[in-house]
């Protein structure tokens, strides 16, 4: 599930008034033309915008291109209006998933508008947004978080420090912090994006809806569950109440609730705001929607859980044919699919099959995202499971500690994902009886995660297991006791 829930539409009204500001005559550097954009240009952005609002993004960016094209005949590479129909490009890029594209089409933009406009434009601050948002969704967050945060400055300086676009930004830039395991700086970030937001638009507004399902998810990945469910609950009245009990935006936070209920073991629950979730975007969306992918996914992972699982299998089929027929076989949304049901064959014991479904995510991811991103790493750690369980543990060993350096490079040395793999690494250990290693791997998890999540997150529970299980295996059963008593209380 795509859980962030963040304003795209915010980021393209913004690109639409950038291309408004032009036909009102903006203050450029001299030597620049302000003559209107031609009208065969605007007609294909127009046309453009509305395949897009389709979801036909590769006819979109086709008919943008050419309206690219236009203006630079007209006025050349380097004029402002060229910049407002690469940072279009660069939207539409970004929504099939080429995000090293949308990265090379912003920069050119910032280019152009910083020559332009100088470097503190309010206009710069948009594509410094939008380059922010590929290099993130390419997991380089150290350079989103530094691009986000000089679009905040000068945002906070030319509209002010409690402008919705500052909101929008704030929210992106927590979420950054959280992508890198920065819990501490992002939640006072989501806090205060929701406090502009209610202040402007008031506490019953959609977009506070939104501000609070992503609160929500920070504190669920934090271990408190009870304020997350709190925030889900709140966030899905206002949803329900601005928008209607069938919007789209609802089954996003039912969604979510669905995803702490499973957590919480709560699988009824689970299992009945999940259809809920499917039959709203079945109608809102159509059969074959990737956001129906997702559902259709998350109630088969709800039956997994349950160990029903001749109800979940049919259902992680129909999920990754959807993901195929929507985004096609190399696509990273396909790859994750893959990966989901290779965790369904993994639960059955199928070990051969789980390996094929992880390998195909592997190879997608890699060409996809680069050898370097967390989703290579995940399906790294996926396939070693397989490994671990079959005995292989010269393979597993070799795949753990590449998903560690990958994550450890992408994410930091401190972020809860190092914790897991860490961890599953000691685990592999134990398995094999090589002891020697297993008690500084399990102590660094450890630390991580009591920083990141604090002492009562279920996470430090399976630490403490694989820490007691190593005092017990070398007979110091004064220190093994506590560990495991520890780890049932927290369980």
């Amino acid at each position: 599930e795509m859980k962030r829930q963040s304003l795209n539409f915010v980021c393209w009204a913004c690109l639409v008034a950038c291309l408004a500001l032009f036909f009102l005559g903006l203050n450029v550097q001299p030597g620049y033309s302000q003559k209107e954009e031609p009208e065969e240009a605007l007609t294909l952005i127009d046309k453009g915008n509305e395949l897009a609002g389709q979801g036909r993004y590769e006819e979109a960016i086709r008919i943008v291109g050419k309206a690219l094209s236009i203006n630079e005949k007209i006025y050349g590479p380097d004029h402002p209006i060229v910049s407002v129909c690469l940072d279009i490009l660069a939207f539409h890029y970004r929504s099939i998933a080429n995000y090293s594209k949308a990265v090379i089409l912003s920069d050119r933009s910032l280019r152009i508008k910083e020559r332009a406009f100088g470097t503190e434009h309010s206009d710069v601050a948009i594509t410094l947004y939008s380059l922010a948002l590929s290099y993130g969704k390419l997991s380089n967050y150290t350079k989103a978080v530094r691009l986000y945060r000089r679009a905040l400055a000068i945002q906070e300086k030319t509209l002010g420090p409690n402008h919705m676009a500052v909101a929008e930004t704030l929210n992106h830039l927590a979420n950054s912090y959280e992508a890198i395991g920065n819990y501490s700086k992002a939640k006072p970030l989501y806090k205060r994006s929701l406090e502009i937001r209610e202040k402007i638009l008031g506490p019953d507004h959609p977009t506070v809806a939104q501000s609070l399902n992503n609160l929500a998810l920070l504190y669920k990945t934090l271990g408190d569950y009870s304020k997350a469910e709190s925030l889900y609950k709140r966030s899905l009245e206002i949803g329900e109440k601005a928008l209607g009990p069938d919007h789209p935006a609802v089954a996003m936070i039912l969604s979510n609730l669905t995803g702490l209920y499973k957590t919480l073991g709560d699988y009824s629950k689970a299992e009945s705001l999940c259809k809920r979730s499917l039959a709203i975007r079945e109608k809102a969306l159509g059969p074959d929607h990737p956001d129906i992918a997702t559902s259709i996914n998350n109630l088969a992972t709800v039956y997994q859980a349950l160990g029903d699982y001749s109800k979940a299998e049919p259902l992680h089929k129909r999920s990754l044919a959807i993901f195929e027929k929507a985004y096609g076989v190399d696509h990273p949304a396909f790859a994750t699919a893959l990966n989901n049901q290779g965790g369904f064959y993994q639960d059955l014991g199928d070990y051969s099959k789980a390996e094929q479904f992880y390998k195909k995510s592997l190879a997608i991811s890699e060409k996809a995202l680069g050898p370097d991103h967390p989703d290579v790493g995940r399906s790294l750690n996926s396939l070693s499971q397989i490994y671990t369980a079959l005995g292989d543990y010269s393979k597993a060993e070799q795949l753990y500690k590449k998903s560690l350096a990958i994550n450890e490079k992408a994410l930091g040395p401190d972020h809860p994902d190092v914790a897991m793999i860490l961890n599953n690494l000691a685990g592999l250990y134990i398995s094999q009886g090589d002891y020697s290693k297993v008690e500084v791997l399990c102590k660094r998890s450890l630390a991580i995660n009591e920083k990141a999540l604090g002492p009562d997150h279920p996470h430090i529970a399976r630490i403490l297991n694989n820490l007691a299980r190593f005092y017990q295996n070398n007979g110091d059963y004064s220190k093994a006791e506590p560990l495991y008593k520890k780890s049932l209380r927290i369980t």
